[in-house]
Order: C-alpha cells, then structure tokens, then sequence
C-alpha cells in the first residue's frame, strides 16, 4: 500500500542547498487557542440558555436582546466562527508551518488575521441581540461585518499562500491541499451570499428574492459546513491523527481520491435542504443525487483516517489524544451517513423543520469538530509549553463527560424528531387530523429538552475541565514563542517528473486554480438556469409588493428572528395543506427580500397566516402568548408595543425594492410615509374598536399589517387542495 510520507520524515528532492535554520511562530497559535476557549465556553453556554428557553421560557427575561429569536443566530455564530474557527486557525497555524518547513508568510499578517477576527466575532456579539440581522442562517451578520469578514479572509489566505510559495518542502502534504480548498472555497461562498445592498449603516437587503434567495442561501449555508466545518478539519485530522498515532497515514491513493471527489461533489448537494419546497424539483434532484454520491468520498476520508490507526489500538486505549481522535472521526462517519440518507425525499419528509436536524447538526458539530479540536488542543498544548500533559486522568473524564453528554443531547432530539413528523401527520379514522392543534406537539417534547438541556450542560462542564487542565499544563512548562527548526533550502528547479498528482503538488498556483474550478462548476450549473431561465419561477398576476407598512412590518419579523422558529413553507403534503391551506407556490415569494421559509418549526408556519385570526388577537398574542396559546414556549415581545416603527428609514427601503425591480409606481417612494400611516391608522382603529387602544405609530402595528398579509395574495383552489391529497408521495 502507498502511503503518504510521515511529516517527520524528510523529502528526498530537499537534499539540496545548505541547511538554513529559522524558527516556527508559536505565539499566534497560542492566542487562537486561548481565544478558542474562551469563546467555545461562552458560545455553549449561550446555546445552554437558548436550549432551556424552550421548555422554560421565562429565562427569555422578557428584555428585547435575551429572547430564543435573538439568541439563537448569537450561539450559531460564537459557536461556528468563534469557537470551530479560532481553533481552525490554530491547527492551521501550527501545522503548516512544520508541513512546510516555513514560518508563516508574514508575522503581521498573522497576528492582523487574529485580532481583525476576534473584532468580527465582538461585532456579532454586539450586533445580534441588537436585532441588527440578514436573515440568512448561519450569514446573520450585516454588510459592514461582511466586508470586514471579506478582508480578514484576503488576509488569511495571502498569509497562507505566501507561506506556500517560501516552503522548504518540495510536495504539499495532503492537508495543505484541503487548507487550499478551504481557502478559496470560502471567499466565494461568502461573497456571492453576501450580494447585498445597503440602505444605512446596519441594514441592507439581499439582492436575491424568493426561490432564487433560498438556493443561494442553502448553497452557502450547506457548504459553509463543508468547507469551514468539515474540509479545514480533514486537513487537520491528516496532519495530527499521524502525529499522535506515529504512523503515516494509511493510503496516499484514497487521499487523492478522497479530496478531488470531495470538493467536487460536495458543492452540488446544497439543494437537499430545500426537498419538497417551491424550489424547482430539477434542482431538488439534483441535490438528492449528489448527495447520495458524497456518501463514498466521505466514508473513504473516515476510513482512511481511522486506517491510520492499523497496530495502534493499545495506545488508543491509554491515550487521552487517540480517543477523543477515534470518536471524532466516527461522528463524522455518522453525520456523513445521516446527510445523505436525509436528502432521500421519503426521510426528508420526516425529517425536516423538525428536530431530528438539531440532532444531526450537533452530533456533527460537537463529536466532529469539538473532539477534534480537543485532541488537537490537548496534543499541541504540551509541545507548544515543553511539557506534558498536566492530568491523563482530568483529561479521561473530559472524554467521558463529552461523549456522555453527545449521546444524552442526541438521542432525545432525534427521539422529538420523530415525535412531532408523526403527530404533524397523524390523521383519523374519518379524515382528520388527530393533532390539529400545533401546541400539542410542542407540549410533548418538553421533557425530551430537558434531557437535550443536560447533555449540554455535560459537554459543557468538559469543555470547563479541559480549559483547567490546559491552563495548569501551561503553568507548569515554559513557553516557545520562537521554536527554532531547520532544514535545507529548497532548490529553486522546475519541479520535472514523479506520477501525475505528485507533480501537481509542486505546483500550488495551479494546484489552487483547479481546486477553484473544481468548486465551480457545481455552483454555476445549479443556479444559473434559475436565475435566467424565467420559466423556473413561473410569476403569478395576483401577487403584489409589500405596502410600506407591510415591509416595516417584514423588517420586525426578520429583526426579532422569528424565522427561527415558523417556517413560511406549506410543503405539498395532505397533512399540511389540511393544517395550514393550500401548498406554497415559488411564484409567491418574488418580492421576498431576503426569503423567510426557515428551516425548523419550533411553532406552526405561518404562510397562510393572513386573515386567520383579528388583529386583536395578534396583539395579545404577542403581548403575553399564553394568554392566546395556553401552553405556548413563545417569548411575550412587550417592547413592540412601545417602540415607535422607523418613518425615516421606510423611503430608503421602498426605494432598494424599486432598485431591485419591485413594481411600485414611480412616486412610491414619496409617498410611502403617508400610505403607511393610514394604513397603520385603520389597524389602530380597529383594534380599539376590540378595545385595545394603540398609537398607530407601535412597532405592534407594523408586524400586524405584515403578519395579516401572508398568504393572502392566492386563493386556495379546492379542486387543487383535492389533487393534492391525491398526489401527495408521504403517508399522512
């Protein structure tokens, strides 16, 4: 079997030049590290509250900035950019400074990367519970972050591929190759997500509208986790799984193949978040069969990692590093398994909007990335500080209070999974359903977030252990900042001869090229035909602009994340065209400026919503929810009813949608304070008529006027309703 060369063995094409010495900059390492820590205990415990909010909802505190909408995007974001990518950046920097027999590019650059990093993740911070949001899951954050995202990432990859082109070592080693995807992969999922136009200094609008916005969106979204969560990773599970097992990784040949189909396929699978939604069904197809076909390169990569571990078995049981590395590794088996079997339209019927997602996200995330990084962290520490590991046994108990705390997290939100699909789609003996109210799914999963709630206060009290541990295993060595190496220069030829693919890895300009390509060809052959060929998102007449009142009101919805929680997708399925109305149509959602279909329905969906209940009733529902909803984990939003809606803003905001093609007559703009004003009035006058007296110029009054409008711009057909029923492909 050919094998890939040990890091610590040496090239034989660099028997050349004198032997120069130099040092590897440990200090930048050290500062992601601690950052990572830092923010992976303060990111956890924001999930912590986030997940006792659902079955206790009065730790939402009743303020604005503490409730689940607002909170929820802040755990994502700390946990996926703070926490995951600080220790990215980390392993990445150690690493490949010694895979290239090279300091880093630029000692500026490095430490330009960490603080412009750590200035983004404090911006989310703040901005967050502000209600300062996007709407796009897991790309929250407004324009200016955006850009400074943009320039921090120029920056990193510059330091990256400046350090590439100084190496000392002729090949690149399989990790650096998924390092190169990770790079360039990202700068353009983020930019071509991040087309946005803005209107003030913390507000802009998508220029993507409805089912073009959600493929871009999930095209982002599910290739953010390959090649931030999942691809950098592989990279570092190459690069340390060798080093803490001594032996070289099992097959050079399945790296090869591992990586190129990877990168390829992976970007084809995005439209498998979006199965059985207004999203043409050529493109759902697509995503279904791509995904199915990233089930081999995944498995080859776990495979080959857990490979590596051939006569290794004995140290694995003693080892602190192996173990967390072993399980790490499994989950990604798992989660890689479970991406593809989801992608199945008979599963997704089950699975999606329901929690058996939150289970196969967090066993990705927390056994994948968080084990990872605590066994990178635990292996690197103790070199970085000339020392050993404080405590083999506090680390042991680490081990175990994670894996404790994945299961006792997992396995309840697979279990309400199940739960709420079948009780959404239960029907009785003569044609009803059997839970036409929403609240009696939600009511039966409260104890199951409970056990969701211990498992993360587990995990967490390991992430406490670890930090312990690395602080006194730091206390008790002496740090290297400079750790001095050496190793023969490297000979300036044109790189000749060897196979194919052992070339290319002399030559990281072309080898990054093709990578870029590699990456595009998916993206371009998925989103082109929907966005110039009309007919894939067929306009209905009856459908109009949202009045300015009306797009206020969208604004307060998108601000105080109510896509969190309700869904605005009505899927062509029995049990929801009986429960919500008719199944929504692509053509609805062309003014959708970002759209809001959502992706979990903690509460019902909201598509048909307009004219179901008064505005009364609104009102109340949103002043105290279980005063309307007796049962309801839905936060009270008393500020709504106090703060006054942004008149200065709403020319700018008619003015954007007009730019991006909205049909408002010419002099819309001009106007649009005062139509909104009588329209707020109406409502107002209305309501008190119900004897609720409120100023027309109430938050409460915009979401009301946006809330009564879903929905209401089709009729349902019950000749169509009927065909449905026929045709639906699930089972009530």
């Amino acid at each position: 079997m050919h094998v890939v060369v040990s890091p610590l063995e040496k090239s034989a094409d660099n028997q050349v030049g004198k032997v120069e010495q130099f040092s590897y900059d440990n200090r930048v390492v050290k500062l992601f590290i601690i950052a990572t820590v830092i923010f992976g205990i303060i990111g956890m415990m924001v999930g912590l509250l986030a997940a006792v909010q659902l079955f206790y909802p009065i730790f939402n505190f009743n303020t604005a900035y503490t409730t689940f909408g607002r909170i929820r995007p802040l755990h994502t974001n700390a946990v996926i950019f703070a926490f995951v990518g600080n220790a990215m950046f980390a392993g990445v920097y150690y690493s490949m400074q010694r895979l290239l027999k090279a300091r880093m590019f630029s000692d500026a650059l490095s430490y330009i990367h960490f603080w412009g990093w750590q200035l983004i993740i404090l911006a989310a911070a703040i901005t967050l519970p502000l209600g300062l949001t996007t709407g796009h899951e897991y790309a929250e954050l407004e324009w200016p972050i955006d850009l400074a995202i943009t320039l921090i990432w120029v920056v990193f990859g510059i330091n990256v591929i400046g350090t590439i082109l100084k190496r000392r070592e002729r090949h690149m080693y399989v990790a650096i190759w998924f390092y190169i995807a990770t790079i360039v992969t990202v700068a353009v999922l983020h930019i071509v997500n991040s087309v946005e136009l803005p209107i003030s200094a913390f507000k802009s609008y998508y220029l993507y509208a409805g089912v073009q916005d959600a493929l871009v969106q999930w095209w982002y979204g599910h290739n953010a986790v390959a090649f931030f969560l999942t691809t950098p990773f592989l990279g570092l599970m190459y690069y340390y799984l060798p080093k803490a097992a001594g032996r070289p990784v099992y097959s050079y040949k399945l790296s090869i193949i591992h990586f190129w189909s990877l990168i390829f396929i992976y970007i084809w699978a995005g439209p498998h978040h979006l199965i059985y939604t207004s999203l043409p069904d050529w493109a759902q197809s697509l995503g279904t069969v791509f995904s199915i076909m990233l089930l081999a390169p995944s498995w080859g990569g776990m495979l080959n990692g857990l490979l590596t571990l051939r006569g290794a078995w004995d140290k694995v049981r003693v080892d602190p590093v192996l173990k967390f590395m072993v399980v790490a590794v499994t989950a990604y088996g798992m989660a890689t398994f479970e991406g593809p079997m989801l992608s199945l339209k008979n599963v997704n019927a089950i699975a999606h909007y329901t929690d058996w997602i939150i289970a196969h996200v967090h066993v990705g995330g927390l056994g994948w990335n968080g084990f990872l990084i605590f066994s990178i962290f635990y292996w690197m520490v103790p070199r970085m500080w000339k020392t050993q590991l404080y405590s083999v046994r506090l680390a042991n108990v680490h081990f175990w209070l994670g894996t404790l705390g994945i299961i006792v997290y997992a396995l309840p939100m697979y279990w309400a999974g199940v739960t709420q699909s079948l009780m959404w789609k239960q029907f009785t003996a003569e044609g009803f359903l059997q839970y036409p109210n929403f609240l009696e799914t939600v009511s039966r999963l409260k104890y199951l977030y409970m056990m969701r709630s211990v498992g993360g206060l587990l995990f967490l009290i390991g992430v406490f252990v670890m930090a312990y541990n690395l602080v006194k295993t730091a206390a008790q060595g002496t740090f290297m900042a400079d750790e001095a190496a050496q190793a023969p220069a490297l000979a300036k030829v044109a790189p000749t001869g060897g196979a194919w693919h052992s070339a290319l890895e002399r030559r990281p300009v072309i080898f990054t090229v093709l990578a870029l390509v590699a990456v595009l060809i998916g993206g371009v052959v998925e989103m082109l035909p929907t966005f110039l060929i009309k007919s894939n998102v067929p306009t209905i007449a009856s459908v109009q602009p949202y009045t300015a009142l009306e797009l206020e009101g969208r604004d307060l919805y998108q601000r105080e994340g109510c896509v969190n929680c309700h869904s605005q997708m009505v899927r062509p399925f029995r049990s929801e065209v009986e429960r919500y109305g008719d199944y929504s149509k692509a053509g609805e959602f062309v003014y959708d400026h970002p759209f809001l279909w959502g992706s979990k329905r903690t509460g019902p969906d909201l598509h048909r919503l307009g004219g179901k209940y008064p505005d009364s009733w609104h009102y109340q529902h949103m002043l105290e929810p279980e005063s309307m909803s007796p049962g309801s984990i839905m936060p009270a939003y008393p500020w709504l009813l106090e703060q006054t809606w942004d008149k200065d803003m709403l020319p700018k905001k008619v003015t954007a949608m007009a730019s991006f093609g909205v049909p408002y007559p010419a002099d819309y703009a001009s106007r649009a304070v005062t139509e909104a004003n009588a329209q707020a009035k109406r409502i107002a006058d209305g309501l008190a008529q119900n004897g609720v007296r409120v100023s027309p110029d109430k938050e409460i009054v915009a979401l009301i006027a946006y809330l009564q409008r879903l929905g209401t711009d089709i009729k349902a057909d019950p000749a169509q309703a009927e065909a449905v029923d026929q045709t639906a492909t699930v089972q009530p």
